[in-house]
């Protein structure tokens, strides 16, 4: 099919890319490697509260680590859409015969490939740093499954964002403003149920927290694996739902050209 083997090109050109700068994946770790040593440090007593149900809070941290390093990769990603329509890619890519929605999904695809690398290096960290699981091959496979889900789908976000605004400054400041409120509006540092009620609710509706206590359940020693799959099929169905507002964005792109 002339999608997926065009999505695959693309997919391989961005891939090659970074592959000439992998550098750029160790810089993109520098944040959340800090948050899983000085937070989880920080903050190690808290587990003493009710709510924690006895864990430690470097294993109760890393899944929201993973979930938060993926969140910011993909809010970011519009920002590489900007360079191309400055450099004039973009234009000269819709003069040859690719499919066009390839566009989208080789980057979308690719920034996949680089997050799932960055989970991995993460769940190590937090492993030497003593995070412990009930249930940790399959729970790490579907924590990473989680934060690809949501790479993808907020990558596609900021990639139609850039795709309307065109403007560097205003992918920025969209991004800062609603990617810190939705990392605190959900259970990455703090069990849900010692939020304040109005944070538990907005939290509820936050694909962050879908993403969160999807792999934080599948870690658990007896998972409720019906509670797993209602979050992974949620964030999956809004992942898809980014995904097509990407390609709509794409499209008006086009005709403005």
């Amino acid at each position: 099919m002339k999608l997926i083997r065009d999505s695959l090109y693309m997919t391989q050109r961005h891939l090659m890319a970074l592959w000439r700068q992998p550098f750029w994946i160790v810089f993109m770790l520098v944040q959340p490697v800090i948050w899983l040593a000085l937070y989880g440090q920080l903050f190690r007593r808290v587990v003493e509260l009710p709510g924690f149900h006895g864990t430690s809070y470097i294993s109760f941290l890393m899944p929201g680590v993973v979930v938060t390093n993926a969140l910011f990769g993909g809010g970011w990603q519009g920002m590489g859409i900007i360079a191309d329509l400055e450099r004039g890619i973009i234009d000269r890519f819709l003069l040859t015969p690719v499919s066009r929605p390839a566009i989208i999904a080789g980057r979308i695809l690719s920034l996949c490939v680089g997050g799932g690398v960055q989970s991995l290096i993460l769940i190590g960290l937090g492993f030497l740093m003593g995070a412990r699981y009930g249930s940790p091959w399959i729970g790490l496979a579907l924590l990473a499954a989680a934060s690809m889900l949501m790479m993808a789908a907020f990558g596609a976000l900021s990639n139609a964002l850039a795709l309307v605004v065109r403007k560097e400054e205003s992918v920025i400041g969209a991004s800062n403003m609603l990617l810190l409120p939705m990392t605190f509006l959900s259970p990455i540092y703090m069990a849900k149920a010692l939020m304040p009620e109005w944070m538990q609710k907005a939290a509820m509706a936050n694909p962050v927290t879908w993403a969160v206590e999807a792999g934080r359940e599948a870690l658990q020693a007896a998972p409720d694996w019906g509670q797993v799959t209602v979050k992974l099929a949620t964030l999956g169905a809004f992942t898809l739902l980014s995904l097509w507002v990407a390609t709509r964005a794409f499209r008006a792109y086009q005709r403005s050209v």
